[in-house]
Formats: C-alpha cells, structure tokens, sequence
C-alpha cells in the first residue's frame, strides 16, 4: 500500500488536481464537505441538548467515515477491473494530498508581497488562512504564509500519504473525510462545540503519526540546505512543539521555526477577537519578508522529496518481506 502512496505522491506532485476536472466533477473534498454539510443540518438540531447534540456528532463522524471507506473500496473495486486499472486508481489516490496546490498558493502570497506590497500580500495570505488580514503587517502576513505551509504539509500531504500506505485508498479517502470533518464543524462555536467534539478529537487522534512525521522531515530538509540548521529545529521542536494550542500543529511549525531562524505563531486575531499563543522559535518576530517565504518553500521542497523517497523505500522493503 506504501506503492500506492508513492506513485500518487508523484503524480500530484506532477499533476496537482486539474482545474478543467475540478469544474466538471468538483474534487474528494467537495463531495466529503456536501455529506457533511447535510449531517450537519438534519443532526445537530439546535433545540437538542449538549449530551444529545455530542452523540449526534459521534454517529455523524461514523456515517462519513463508513461512506468514505464503502464508496472507496468499491471505486478501487470497479477500476482495477479495467484495462490498466491500478493507473486509474493512483491517479484518484492522488487526488488526496495537495502538494502541488498548497505550493502554489504560499507562493502566490510571496509574489503579491514582492509585486503589490502589503495589501496585496494581505488579499493573498486570506486565502489560506482564516486570520483577520487587516490586522496583519508585512511581518504577520508572512508567518502566516509560512505556518500554513508547514501545518497543510502535515494534514494535507503527509498524513493523507501516511494512511494511504497503511490502508490503501480507503485509508486516505477517511482521514481526509475526518479532516474535513474537523475543518467544517469541529470548532468550539455554540453550534459545533458539541456535535463537532468528535470530529476534533478524532482529527488530532490520526494526525498524530503525521505531525511528528512532518517535524523530522523539516529536521533533515534543514540538513541539506545551507541556511537552515537541524540542531536548531531539533531545539525548537523540544522547546516549543508542546506549548502550541494544537497537539499537532506544533510539531511542524516548531521544527521549521527552528530551522529557518525565525519565530511563528503567537498572538493572532480572529473575527476581531485576539487569541493569545506561545512564539514557535527564537527567530526575528518583526523583519520577515516573502524572501522568508521563499526559504520555507524550498525547506518544504526538500522535505517532500524526502518523503516520496521514504515511502519508495518503505514500498521496497515491504516487497522484499
């Protein structure tokens, strides 16, 4: 199965996901968010009681879960039944990690900052994160930029790799219908707080594996780029990783702090409400700029090349056993 998550990360990184493809049939993620979308209007009924509305969410999570497993085994069933079936079935398990998407747009904020200057930069970084952007300087709009590259490289290249290769495609078509699951409805709002609770739990439960993946693939990137240092990502991640408001996201966000020089996370703004949180790193908080950008992207490069080369190995010694 670890072949499976190989040959889809290649042809992502290749591919991406098609724009013609994504208007004619829309994208895994479209299909997983109108399931949830729909459990989450006929379930979680507002004159429902908290311990109700949880169980609620619970039985939802299973539902999507079984849906994502059953429509996948049977896509993978009715493909490998075709002239070059296991092809086809690479190309729709490349549909769940998005390298390439999740490149082009910390690049695009890069590129607006250098050409259109802060407002710019601001338009572009909001597209990715969900901060209020006209709070943020030139300094915030890029670790913005930069702690999004290196969380999405968690959730959303490593660990839908990482369960792909333990349970094929049906393994990586449930974690991202979980992680959906956790971007749509499990936040700590009077509506989702309860029926969201499983969701977000479960979410941080598979990310697990990943989020430390993800922060010692920064650790070795660093040891093949000049200007990023190991040692100090390996210091941050020891120093900072547990203080981060996620149990995961630190991990990443700490090992690239550390191995770029430079400091993210901390205080942020969300809906006009300021959320306090602890630096990642001991790096500059005032003077980055979309060069630094540039640095976590070629730090991000590396580390996904590592991780295709990871999962090639560990397809060839599975065969061998």
């Amino acid at each position: 199965m670890f072949l499976l998550a190989f040959f889809a990360l290649i042809a992502e990184r290749i591919l991406g996901y098609p724009d013609w493809l994504f208007k004619r049939i829309g994208h895994p993620v479209t299909w997983i968010g109108w399931l949830i979308a729909r459990l989450d209007r006929a379930w979680n009924r507002d004159d429902d009681d908290f311990s109700v509305r949880r169980r609620s969410g619970v039985l939802a999570l299973v539902v999507l879960l079984a849906v994502a497993v059953i429509a996948s085994l049977a896509i993978e069933g009715a493909l490998m039944a075709l002239p070059l079936g296991y092809v086809l079935v690479v190309l729709v398990a490349a549909s769940l990690p998005a390298q390439k998407s999740l490149e082009a747009h910390v690049k695009a904020v890069a590129d607006a900052l250098q050409t259109g200057g802060l407002e710019a930069g601001r338009k572009a970084v909001s597209m990715i994160v969900g901060r209020d952007p006209e709070k943020l300087d030139e300094a915030a709009v890029c670790r913005a930029a930069i702690e999004s590259l290196a969380e999405n490289f968690s959730d959303g290249v490593v660990a839908p790799a990482f369960w792909t290769g333990v349970g094929g495609l049906a393994g990586g078509a449930a974690y991202k219908a979980a992680n959906t699951a956790d971007s749509m409805i499990g936040h700590r709002t009077a509506r989702h707080e309860a029926f969201g609770w499983a969701a977000a739990r479960f979410d941080d439960l598979i990310n697990l594996p990943a989020s430390r993946l993800s922060g010692a693939l920064f650790v070795t990137a660093a040891c093949f780029i000049d200007e990023a240092s190991p040692r100090n990502a390996i210091a941050a991640v020891r120093r900072d990783a547990k203080h981060h408001r996620s149990p995961n996201a630190g991990w990443p966000e700490a090992a690239m702090a550390g191995a770029l020089g430079i400091a993210l996370a901390g205080p942020r703004s969300y809906g006009g409400q300021m959320i306090e949180a602890r630096f990642m790193g001991e790096g500059g908080r005032a003077e980055l700029t979309h060069q630094d950008i540039r640095r976590a992207l070629k730090l991000a490069r590396v580390a996904d090349a590592l991780l295709i080369g990871l999962f090639g190995l560990l397809a060839l010694v599975i065969s061998q056993v």
